[in-house]
């Protein structure tokens, strides 16, 4: 059963910013990631991650360099700014709120 995109929506951009503090990362290489983390249950396309990279890049969230090509064609590579990585680290720490809030209310109360 594949996820709803209705509950990635939104967190497109903190994925990718997931993945760039790891690494600096092409688009390719993040959309696998993305489907590989996904255990196959998310489609992501690539409009969607391309129009995200336009946004992130234009509020100064990524920056773009272009690889050496040394293995093949030339490859665009995208790399998590100072902004980024606070933005990141902000909605992770909303992210943990809201996944206890929303197991709360779905799930129930956990009663220790």
């Amino acid at each position: 059963m594949a996820v709803s995109s209705d509950v990635l929506r939104g967190h497109t951009e903190t994925i990718i910013l997931r993945i760039l503090s790891a690494k600096d990362s092409y688009g390719y290489e993040i959309t696998k990631e993305i489907i590989e983390a996904g255990e196959g249950l998310i489609d992501v396309k690539d409009a969607t991650i391309y129009t995200a990279f336009r946004r992130m890049e234009t509020d100064g969230l990524i920056t773009t360099y272009w690889g050496d090509g040394t293995f093949g064609a030339r490859r665009k590579y995208y790399s998590i700014t100072k902004a980024g990585s606070k933005l990141y680290n902000d909605r992770l720490v909303e992210w943990k709120q809201i996944s206890r809030l929303l197991n709360n209310l779905i799930i129930g109360p956990i009663v220790n």
